[in-house]
């Protein structure tokens, strides 16, 4: 669907999702400052951010952190996000760079605690598109397709000289084989491997997309 030009422009970015991919864009190539500093992330990030803001004109910008502090899902499912390394002290100490970043750009950062950027992302997409805006949540994230609607789009940056790709309804179901509702569904039956989400023992995408064009 195309997005009604009358309506104002949010984008929501998903700030970790876009350090680490500015930090391991750079892990062959560091930008280290003269005092040693490795500015790669901080870097990657604003480049992506100034991309945005030249290119797509957007009224309304801002960035959605993680919480500081364990999230209610941790609570509910102790392995959630278990098998995940550490983070880089590289990517860890580029967070303050581009807290003050924003706060020098009037950009507005949103964090809860207890709460997931995507949480905090979905949430503002829902109440945004009925306040009337077009919003483009700028993430990798596959989970976030579940939030699309006809004012709610997915814009995932271009890599490795790609340009980036606007998710919309049509998009969504070309690309997983299910609409944006039955997203959740179906990470749900096949698992996700990346937040350590077991899913249904011996269910792959195949029979997940069966089981769901079945019985819904």
């Amino acid at each position: 669907m195309t997005p009604t030009s009358s309506r104002p422009k949010l984008f929501v970015l998903d700030a970790m999702a876009l350090i680490y991919r500015a930090h391991f864009v750079f892990v062959n190539n560091p930008r280290v400052t003269s005092t040693g500093l490795n500015t790669s992330a901080a870097f990657g990030f604003v480049n992506s951010l100034l991309e945005v803001l030249d290119k797509e004109k957007p009224t309304h910008i801002a960035v959605a952190f993680e919480s500081e502090k364990p999230t209610f899902r941790h609570e509910q499912f102790p392995d959630y996000k278990a098998q995940r390394e550490a983070a880089p002290e590289e990517l860890i100490k580029a967070i303050p760079m581009v807290l003050k970043l924003m706060k020098a750009m009037n950009i507005a950062v949103l964090q809860h605690e207890g709460f997931e950027a995507d949480d905090i992302m979905g949430t503002l997409a829902r109440r945004a598109a009925d306040a009337g805006y077009e919003v483009y949540l700028m993430t990798m994230d596959k989970d976030m397709a579940q939030l699309v609607t006809d004012h709610v789009y997915l814009y995932r940056p271009g890599m490795g000289g790609k340009p980036h790709e606007v998710l919309d309804r049509e998009r969504v179901i070309e690309r997983y084989g299910v609409p944006p509702e039955r997203i959740a569904d179906f990470l749900g039956l096949k698992g996700d491997a990346s937040d350590n989400i077991p899913g249904i023992p011996k269910v792959g995408d195949k029979t997940a997309l069966e089981l769901l064009n079945q019985f819904g």
